[in-house]
């Protein structure tokens, strides 16, 4: 039966792709393979191919050569493990309840002037992920890297994939050299990443999660696969090699937004790994029946890290935690060969919501009915041909009833180039239009009541669809 189903995938996508239908013992060679790279806290401007002026990314940059490069892609949420879980499942975190990140969503702070609402802290065992249907199709499916969608229980080899290295409850690492174990930082918890011995002293977490990943990609070469790698860099601690962070030191001067050596470093060695992975695709030769995803699960983190100022999204405003440009407008580039248009530009807004529909139809699969009837995220595959064209969509919203160092509770929503925010504490509500004013310095809602009403509307009525939870009063605030 699983025979039966793999030849009529492999009909089906071939189809898609505009080659003729390969029979059974050419089923490798025709299938397609994925591999999604998702890095944490990677800011939109960060990279060469989105204006970074410290950073250097010259890997990066050729692959954006080769992808459609999206302009406007936005994570689902500002914080880590709601994207992932919104990239994973197609589904809006509102919807899922699963709104900040995971170590926060049990136990919300009661000194502020709301008291967000109790999260999910694991993603459900109901919710069908994209990994679990291509592994019902007989993909082999690994996930390297961060996880933080919840405990034991809940680690990706529950949730679709045969293989985990490195996937814990954990949001970041205690430290990027090995042994990768500590309890400095994250208030003195003990903290490690595992499957990864045998290292040295010295060897660096972003080198040793792309060598297990090419360990990966080499074992599975001659069958469909997805790999998902999702990089602990360039979240914090924010630490590098010496040669690398050296490299840049002499190159900080006034006038540059990015003013952090050691984040260009970080930067610095996710470039090289990312090129060494679509290095050996090329060197084994499955490159061209390869989709690859680059993108980020929010936006850069503009806080400090031991007292320096980590990175900076400008010309976006604010960042991670924020549901301005600078917390949710992240890069993306997707190269899908032979069918997607190398080297060119999508302006359509997007969002992380939008991957499951998409693998699922590049893959030609359809996934499980009642999980598709509540899915948000609609098929990136018509831009992936057409990046000029449109999507039949026009309103993206957010929710993130939570406190962060960049904001308080806070929904937003962009139509067209319109964007509001709704501030949850004193109800106010701010609106820019992105096409003259991307940096949200000029706010409209004043000089236009009637647009900003409606769009408040609109929002109020996607969160009451989203049955979306929301933060209370705080009765002891004033006590």
């Amino acid at each position: 039966m699983k025979c039966r189903a793999l030849l009529c995938l492999v009909a089906l996508f071939t189809a898609v792709a505009g080659r003729p239908v390969a029979g059974a013992d050419t089923a490798a060679a025709t299938f397609p393979n994925f591999v999604f790279i998702l890095v944490d806290d990677l800011g939109w401007s960060d990279l060469g191919c989105y204006g970074a002026d410290l950073h250097q990314t010259p890997h990066i940059d050729r692959f954006a050569q080769q992808a459609i490069r999206f302009t406007d892609a936005y994570a689902a949420a500002p914080v880590c493990s709601p994207t992932r879980a919104s990239i994973l499942t197609g589904k809006c975190p509102a919807r899922l309840h699963m709104t900040v990140w995971r170590e926060a969503a049990a136990t919300p702070p009661t000194n502020r002037a709301l008291i967000p609402p109790v999260a999910i802290t694991d993603l459900p065992h109901e919710e069908v992920t994209f990994a679990e249907v291509l592994h019902q199709a007989g993909y082999t499916t690994a996930h390297v890297g961060k996880w933080h969608l919840g405990a034991a229980g809940y680690y990706p080899e529950t949730q679709g994939y045969d293989i985990n290295i490195g996937g814990t409850l954990w949001g970041a690492p205690p430290t990027f050299f090995w042994p990768y174990r500590g309890s400095k930082y994250f208030g003195g918890e003990l903290r490690y990443v595992p499957g990864l011995p045998w290292g040295k002293p010295g060897e660096y977490l972003t080198d040793r999660l792309t060598d297990e990943a090419i360990s990966i990609v080499r074992k599975v070469r001659d069958r469909p696969f997805l790999l998902n790698l999702a990089y602990h860099t360039v979240h914090t601690p924010i630490e590098a090699p010496e040669e690398n962070v050296g490299y840049f030191t002499p190159k900080l001067k006034e006038g540059l937004h990015h003013k952090n050596a050691t984040y260009a470093a970080m930067v610095q060695k996710l470039d090289e790994n990312v090129g060494r992975l679509l290095a050996e695709l090329d060197k084994l030769g499955i490159a061209q029946r390869t989709v690859v995803v680059l993108t980020s699960d929010n936006g850069g983190f503009v806080n400090a890290f031991q007292g320096q100022t980590v990175t900076c999204n400008a010309p976006l405003r604010s960042g991670k935690g924020s549901l301005y440009e600078g917390g949710i407008r992240v890069p993306m580039m997707i190269r899908w060969p032979g069918v997607s248009p190398a080297g060119t530009e999508c302006r359509v807004p997007v969002i992380s919501s939008d991957y499951y529909r998409t693998i699922l139809e590049i893959a030609g699969q359809t996934g499980d009915a009642k999980h598709n009837a509540t899915v948000d995220g609609r098929s990136l595959v018509p831009l992936l041909r057409h990046p000029d064209g449109k999507l039949e969509r026009d309103t993206l919203c957010f929710h993130y009833p939570h406190y962060y160092p960049t904001t308080s509770p806070v929904g937003a929503i962009r139509q067209g180039s319109w964007k509001l925010l709704e501030c949850f504490e004193d109800n106010h509500i701010e609106l820019y239009n992105l096409a003259d004013d991307l940096a949200e310095q000029h706010d409209l809602a004043a000089d236009m009541p009637d647009r900003a009403a409606q769009l408040r509307q609109q929002l109020h009525e996607w969160r009451s669809a989203m049955n979306a939870q929301m933060p209370k009063p705080n009765p002891n605030r004033n006590r």
